[in-house]
């Protein structure tokens, strides 16, 4: 059975005054070539496990479920309305996909998930995390504010369209190899796409980059 916690302990202790610090630390195998980033975790109140994409009305591990294993559910417990942690990280270690968001710190300004109503109050050093991945192929961004957020942060002048890529100026892996910014669509059912589409987009990412 799984124990690892990913949960930043320090980070949730320290959330006051309306900042929320990363409750998360950084997942990030050392064989990764894909590295996703979002904007922040939605409220904890959402989550159904300790780990990224932990609102169970969010497809991400249902389209990873159908690129991978061609079935939607692999990684989805409906009896329990929660996913399967052990077999989501076990997945990700074999195949080499890394996790973690372009904000560390944020504002929430509405009660609710939406990107738009967060304030980012201190941006994630991306730098840092792609100097543990010495394999990393690609940053992967799946929204508008996490896009825009890490185009500022690498200072990437154009942001990329959804289903494009930009290379990152002056980023590269250990390897020599380029590093591009990917872009692709939310995996939040309120994005206007239906899920076999995204699976598709995801299916095409994944075959570039992962093995």
């Amino acid at each position: 059975m799984h124990q690892k916690s990913y949960l930043n302990t320090e980070n949730i202790e320290r959330s006051h005054d309306g900042v929320e610090y990363h409750p998360l630390r950084p997942f990030l195998p050392e064989n990764a070539r894909v590295l996703f980033l979002g904007s922040f975790p939605p409220q904890r109140k959402r989550w159904c496990m300790d780990f990224y994409y932990p609102n169970f009305i969010n497809d991400h591990w249902r389209i990873e479920g159908a690129v991978f294993f061609g079935d939607r559910n692999r990684f989805v417990d409906e009896e329990h309305k929660r996913f399967r942690l052990d077999d989501i990280v076990a997945f990700c270690h074999e195949k080499g996909i890394a996790f973690f968001d372009t904000s560390t710190a944020v504002r929430r300004l509405q009660d609710n998930a939406s990107d738009k109503f967060l304030e980012v109050v201190e941006a994630t050093d991306v730098r840092a995390l792609i100097a543990h991945l010495p394999h990393l192929r690609a940053v992967v961004t799946t929204g508008e504010k996490a896009t825009e957020t890490l185009c500022t942060s690498l200072d990437i002048p154009t942001m990329p369209k959804v289903n494009t890529c930009v290379d990152i100026p002056n980023v590269k892996a250990q390897d020599g190899e380029q590093i591009v910014l990917y872009r692709l669509p939310s995996s939040s059912r309120a994005y206007p796409l239906a899920f076999d589409k995204k699976v598709e987009a995801y299916r095409q990412m994944f075959e570039r980059y992962v093995d």
